[in-house]
């Protein structure tokens, strides 16, 4: 079977048709499809950490969700400890009677400074010298102790004491205290 001309443009005309389909399809129709899958497989497997990550954080939240009744009727017992009004009105009075209760009649107490406390909020911290003019060793340390066992919020953080050169019996101690107040 012998082909004339006009058969073999139309054959070669075809077969052009051929590979202009077969190019136009796999360049503009399949190209951009597998650029568009390709690029959501790589951004589902940039997710997947995120999303273990959101899992993590969403069992630590319900967790602090089941703890947190606990923690609020903690911090409501502990501001209900705390007097209201300005510290310098309520403090130096507590601590001489504290001090009283322990048989050290005097004391002193002086605000060195006030902070605002940043981890609780509604809260600051408040540092005082506490100053014991007259008192002996035992009933000091005793009274100390208490004091720390007693007032949840205070925290000592220096304790000084001189001997007196008059009566060798008594010393001279000043304390360093912190303590939270309300805001």
């Amino acid at each position: 079977m012998k082909l004339e001309q006009e058969q073999i443009k139309k054959l070669a005309l075809s077969v052009l048709l051929l590979i202009a389909l077969l190019y136009g399809y796999f360049t503009y129709l399949l190209g951009p499809v597998q650029k568009a899958n390709t690029g959501a497989t790589n951004g589902i497997a940039a997710i997947i950490p995120q999303i273990s990550g959101a899992q993590d954080q969403i069992k630590k939240t319900a967790a602090l969700e089941k703890e947190a009744p606990e923690a609020i009727a903690q911090l409501n017992n502990l501001k209900d400890t705390i007097p209201d009004g300005e510290p310098i009105a309520w403090f130096p009075p507590k601590i001489s009677e504290f001090f009283k209760s322990h048989g050290i009649e005097k004391c002193t107490a002086h605000i060195m400074s006030e902070n605002g406390e940043t981890s609780m909020p509604g809260f600051k911290k408040v540092t005082w010298t506490i100053d014991v003019p007259r008192v002996e060793f035992i009933p000091l340390g005793i009274a100390i102790s208490g004091l720390e066992n007693d007032e949840p919020l205070l925290t000592i953080q220096n304790v000084t004491i001189e001997a007196t050169r008059e009566d060798a019996q008594y010393q001279h101690a000043t304390l360093i205290l912190t303590t939270l107040v309300k805001s």
